[in-house]
């Protein structure tokens, strides 16, 4: 199975206030901190649950939603990428830790917004690819435990599949214990 669209949400400690991204954001924008075309903002914050704050881009959109209720910093990976599932996963990993990176270290943003050091997500983005049922959770779980063996290397872990088929197939992956970003960015880049 090839696995495109990847998505990777890292889970964050407590609640935050959106509105703090919109400039942090602008700001990445203008600096062009990430080798992807950033483009603009969607602000979304009057959703329930929904998308959050959205950093568009032409590869990928960054953002921090509160999808299904779970806060976390999100990639969405849009455009297709070469290599092989592993790639592909290592790729919006990175990524994600890096967008989180950068905001936990954000000064005006006072380190309000941390990750929790164990929740990561990841979803495939595309319901034609990936459907959310029992055979895409056959194809592609061996290299989903693989990508998390190398993700919370060392530690014991657990993974749970959501089952509602108008969803897009996803797994949730918990530590047993506590990570920091620069840990998980070291695990998934070597």
């Amino acid at each position: 199975m090839e696995l495109q669209h990847v998505n990777v949400k890292l889970l964050i400690e407590e609640p935050f206030d959106l509105e703090l991204l919109i400039p942090v954001f602008h700001s990445w924008i203008q600096g062009k901190v990430f080798e992807e075309r950033l483009l603009d903002i969607a602000d979304y914050r009057h959703v329930p649950d929904g998308p959050g704050v959205i950093l568009i881009g032409h590869e990928g959109d960054y953002s921090v939603d509160n999808a299904d209720g779970r806060l976390g910093v999100r990639y969405n990976r849009k455009a297709a990428l070469e290599g092989g599932n592993r790639d592909r996963l290592r790729q919006a990993a990175r990524a994600a830790l890096s967008a989180c990176q950068r905001l936990e270290s954000e000064p005006s943003l006072g380190g309000k917004l941390r990750f929790n050091g164990q929740g990561v997500e990841v979803f495939i983005n595309d319901r034609l690819l990936a459907p959310n049922n029992e055979a895409t959770r056959r194809a592609a779980e061996a290299e989903l435990r693989a990508f998390f063996d190398e993700l919370f290397r060392g530690a014991e872990y657990s993974l749970s599949y959501g089952s509602d088929v108008r969803r897009l197939f996803g797994v949730s992956g918990k530590a047993s214990r506590p990570f920091s970003v620069a840990e998980l960015l070291q695990n998934v880049s070597g």
